[in-house]
């Protein structure tokens, strides 16, 4: 297999509250390949997005190494990290706060060009900002518009030619169309998926909305209260998923065949999520499982591959594997 673009090893970022260290990121591992997407689901709290900022630097790192292109950015000091942030770009959630509200289309996009000397004249500038509008769909007179005269979807377009002005390698899309309308969401993953097969562009894809995760990932990552539950190929994960939690996830995805609906089984979840903020030893998940045994709240899992590129992390994965796993609940 190719070597990857990008290597997380045991990421962490904490934050100090006055209740104690809460543990947003609490040691997740990954490689993301050239050209593909890995998608990142969850409940919401779970990490996902400070995951993302932390990978890219917005978010100064607790501990863990980042392997981009074989060099560990992390170990780059802040002043220094100007040519690497060319290579990394970030889509984010909200397209309307997102976008200075005092600016221009034409000097939102063109600003990293600015920042980083792309472009010694003007005019090159604004040939390479029109050249970005077209590439997402716009047109040459939105330039001069401001971002209230756009639709959340345009809006969410102008993010996504601000966020290819510089050629990066490697776009953290932080859950871009869940402030968008159904009808406009397949139309922004549509364009981003047709830009990745243009630019070969290799992509993070946070989100909740899994029917969405599943149509755009090649490979799926699972995160809860911090740390990585299960990663595997989409269709994989999807079809033949092993750590509970995931089970539970994928039960409530609709289905839209009303006979196989009705015959599912629906995994309803008791209990609330832990507080992350000092989390006891063992699986996170333990109190919520219905395979939670006494090691389970002791000694947290390792995250191992238990089937050929599918990692998990659970104690019990090899018996649910094996169908012999017994609810304790």
């Amino acid at each position: 297999m190719a070597e990857p673009i990008l290597s997380a090893r045991n990421i962490k970022k904490y934050f100090n509250v006055s209740g104690g260290t809460l543990k947003a990121v609490d040691g997740i591992s990954f490689d993301i390949y050239k050209g593909e997407t890995l998608g990142l689901v969850g409940e919401s709290g779970c990490g996902k997005t400070t995951a993302g900022r932390t990978i890219i630097r917005l978010y100064e790192p607790t501990g863990g190494e980042l392997f981009f292109e074989g060099q560990d950015i992390y170990k780059i000091s802040r002043h220094n990290m100007k040519p690497v942030r060319r290579n990394f770009q970030m889509i984010f959630q909200d397209p309307y706060a997102s976008l200075n509200p005092r600016m221009t289309v034409e000097e939102i996009i063109a600003e990293p060009l600015e920042i980083h000397g792309i472009y010694k004249s003007e005019k090159q500038r604004r040939e390479r900002v029109y050249e970005l509008l077209q590439l997402v769909g716009l047109n040459e007179e939105h330039a001069l518009r401001f971002p209230h005269e756009f639709s959340g979807g345009q809006r969410q377009r102008i993010g996504v030619a601000r966020s290819l002005a510089l050629n990066p390698k490697f776009i953290v899309c932080d859950e871009p169309i869940s402030a968008l309308d159904v009808s406009i969401q397949a139309q922004v993953v549509n364009l981003l998926k047709n830009l990745q097969n243009q630019m070969g562009l290799t992509y993070l894809f946070i989100a909740h909305d899994l029917s969405m995760v599943r149509y755009i990932s090649d490979r799926v990552g699972v995160m809860y209260l911090g740390m990585m539950m299960e990663l595997s190929k989409s269709e994989e994960l999807y079809d033949h998923p092993i750590h509970p939690y995931t089970q539970a996830l994928l039960s409530a995805i609709p289905i839209p065949d009303p006979e196989i609906q009705r015959s599912r089984k629906r995994i309803i979840l008791e209990g609330d999520v832990p507080s992350p903020i000092d989390p006891p030893p063992g699986c996170r998940f333990a109190d919520r499982c219905f395979y939670t045994i006494d090691e389970c709240r002791k000694v947290t899992p390792e995250f191992k591959e238990v089937r050929p590129e599918h990692f998990v992390a659970c104690h019990r994965s090899g018996e649910i594997l094996a169908g012999t796993a017994a609810m304790t609940k």
